[in-house]
């Protein structure tokens, strides 16, 4: 039987770092219990649930799945523990929502997305850049036909925090996230989102991948994502993952795009930005002012939208939680796409187009990169499989 209200479902969260801990707020603002979480040791989750007010700290992840409070499990734990985590919660028969990529190999991901589809289980990915208010409402305004037929898209996803050769994170090992970095850690949620803007399909992609530091000093002590301070100790590390990528891409329908990634562009925080040029009209929205959807015509005064429930249309009206002139940020788009899914979970099935990316969507994601790693390596245009 579905739960009647939020607050009769438990959740537990995997992982206790950057992502984590916003899952937990998240999670807590939208009224779900959170349980406990599980750490990367029992020290470090025992210490995190402390600080974070958690009740519990599970020492592994059998002894999470044996907890039956927990109804739900969010997986934010490196890209190499995806595939044997989200396995076990979904035999487990707990609905899932797995941080992206969903595994580190399209292989593995295929299997989750197979598993996922013979469950009633919800399951879900964490794209969670679809829901900027403005991302949503610019996904209807497309459907609408308000950009008339989409022929060009293009975009960048940069940010400066591996600009260092000092700057270190899990992500830059191949063991630990896969083979594609920049582009399977950002470069995706980019092609995740003006895909489902467009309701577009890529069919072939062009290549160039740079490793700008080919040796970095890695520090012998853990290191919280995005951190400034300095690294103390170090040891030299040659990397084999990509601080940055140059895309272009081909669409079903004739489209045209190109987007470049970087993780080492100065100054640059947070910058996801695109622009879709239809036959009659064109959007552009930049996540470092998400509040702000430009709108270009030819034959009249372009526009620009500052995000308001007044003036956005129904899908975009449900994603935002404050009035206009209150900026929704980052951590807002995780509570609205919270939202979404457990309002699934409390219908108990899967919506029949869901807003929210599915695992059959996160697999898509896998695939596009294997035909992105391939043309990398072959220097010519590679059709996406599938």
């Amino acid at each position: 039987m579905a739960p009647a209200s939020l607050r009769e479902i438990g959740a537990a969260v995997i992982g206790s770092g950057f992502i984590g801990t916003v899952h937990v707020e998240q999670l807590r603002r939208l009224g779900v219990q959170v349980r406990g979480i599980l750490g990367s040791d029992p020290a470090r989750g025992a210490e995190r649930a402390a600080a974070l007010q958690v009740p519990r700290a599970y020492a592994s992840l059998d002894e999470l799945l044996a907890d039956p409070t927990v109804d739900v499990v969010h997986v934010t734990s490196p890209n190499r523990f995806h595939h044997p985590q989200v396995a076990a919660i979904l035999a487990a028969g707990r609905h899932v929502v797995c941080e992206k990529p969903l595994a580190v190999t399209s292989a593995e991901s295929a299997e989750l997305a197979a598993l996922a589809a013979r469950t009633d289980r919800i399951a879900a990915v964490n794209f969670n850049i679809r829901f900027y208010p403005l991302n949503q409402h610019a996904h209807q305004l497309v459907h609408e036909g308000g950009l008339g037929d989409v022929r060009l898209v293009t975009g960048r996803y940069f940010q400066d925090w591996l600009l260092h050769e000092t700057d270190w994170n899990w992500r830059l090992l191949e063991s630990e996230g896969g083979s594609l970095r920049a582009v399977g850690d950002i470069g995706s949620h980019w092609i995740d989102l003006v895909t489902f803007i467009t309701g577009l399909r890529v069919t072939e992609v062009l290549a160039d991948l740079a490793t700008f530091i080919p040796v970095r000093r890695r520090p012998r002590g853990p290191v919280e994502t995005f951190a400034t301070g300095g690294a103390g100790e170090t040891v030299p590390e040659p990397m084999t993952t990509e601080d940055a990528a140059l895309i272009l891409l081909r669409f079903h329908n004739g489209a045209r795009g190109s987007v470049a990634i970087s993780q080492v562009s100065a100054g640059r925080k947070n910058s996801i930005a695109w622009e879709i040029g239809g036959a009659t009209a064109a959007a552009a929205w930049d996540g470092e002012t998400p509040d702000h959807l430009w709108l270009g015509r030819r034959d009249e005064p372009n526009q620009l939208l500052l995000r308001n429930p007044a003036l956005m249309n129904a899908t975009g009206v449900a994603a935002a939680s404050l009035p206009g002139g209150h900026v929704e940020g980052f951590g807002d788009t995780f509570h609205a796409l919270f939202r979404e899914i457990y309002g699934a979970i409390l219908a108990g099935r899967m919506p029949e187009r869901p807003r929210f990316a599915t695992f059959a969507d996160g697999h898509t994601e896998m695939v596009i990169g294997d035909a992105i790693a391939r043309s990398a390596r072959e220097r010519r245009w590679v059709p996406v499989e599938g």
